[in-house]
């Protein structure tokens, strides 16, 4: 069984560690943590992750993130990989900080990469873990709020939450996603 999954965050050392490239920081925890490493591929940065028998594609596009469509459409197609075996790791605004939520599909939520990636597939019929940013800015403040790093509290919570996240990635693709949910959406 073959799975992508696609970590959302911008490259270049300006986005390195913001809260708008947890998606990142999530994937480069996976790997670190399984001792493999990405290389730069055709719109992005990849890596192959084995698990119990499961090919996990490890995706961070290169296209930033409201472009994020045309990598993980690229990356499907190659690896013939169907649209119910993706998983998109998200930052989101509406969700406290640190709380992780996996859904089978569903809207975008005014996310810009969501938007692209329902766009490019032509469906929004994919799998999402989205991670918390929470939302303490001033209105009007939204962009800088995500483009920015995380606060020292944040970052002590940090590396449990994404480890967390990475048992999460791995339960969808051995277990399926009602179970990863039931499993993990209240931790």
């Amino acid at each position: 069984m073959k799975y992508l999954i696609a970590g959302l965050g911008n490259i270049g050392s300006e986005y390195a560690h913001t809260r708008h490239n947890i998606g990142f920081d999530i994937l480069d925890a996976l790997a670190a943590a399984s001792n493999i490493s990405f290389t730069d591929g055709r719109y992005g940065f990849t890596t192959l992750y084995k698990f119990k028998g499961r090919s996990l594609h490890l995706l961070k596009p290169s296209t930033y993130v409201n472009l994020s469509g045309k990598a993980i459409d690229y990356w499907l197609k190659k690896h013939n990989i169907p649209i119910e075996n993706l998983l998109v790791v998200v930052d989101d605004l509406a969700l406290p900080f640190g709380v992780l939520r996996l859904k089978p599909k569903g809207g975008d939520a005014g996310h810009n990469g969501l938007i692209n990636i329902t766009e490019v597939l032509g469906s929004s019929n994919f799998a999402r873990l989205r991670f918390g940013l929470g939302d303490n800015f001033p209105k009007g403040y939204q962009v800088d709020f995500v483009l920015s790093q995380f606060n020292p509290e944040e970052k002590t919570v940090l590396p449990a939450r994404m480890l967390l996240a990475a048992d999460i990635i791995r339960s969808f693709a051995t277990s399926g996603v009602e179970i990863a949910m039931n499993q993990y959406n209240n931790k």
